[in-house]
């Protein structure tokens, strides 16, 4: 049972392997990844403005992270931006409330047909 003995390194041997090893270059440490700022609007300009009016209300999921994504604009001018198109009746609640982010779609079929 004892016949595969391993014979051990001296302690000279050990130690020359020991400051071997430490003569390879020093880790660093790896920079981690920088998230770009957004340099969004904080107000609607006439532009952004009659974008929104026009692209906003076709979409099929309105929330005010994909306003903010689209128009570049601040989170707060988002969510007021939904509100002024729901008060048109450009579009919808869906469902309940989820937290604080309200889910809207388009408005789907007007009675004028």
């Amino acid at each position: 049972m004892g016949a595969n003995k391993v014979v051990q390194k001296s302690k000279e041997a050990k130690m020359k392997a020991a400051m071997a090893g430490g003569k390879s270059k020093k880790k660093k440490w790896a920079k981690g990844k920088v998230k770009e700022k957004l340099a969004n609007l904080v107000m609607f300009d006439k532009a952004t403005y009659d974008k929104m009016l026009k692209e906003i209300p076709k979409a099929k999921l309105i929330t005010p992270s994909v306003v903010s994504e689209r128009l570049k604009v601040n989170g707060s001018v988002a969510r007021q931006a939904i509100q002024h198109l729901a008060e048109k009746g450009l579009i919808t609640v869906v469902g309940e409330r989820s937290g604080k982010q309200l889910i809207y779609t388009r408005k789907i079929g007007s009675g004028d047909d």
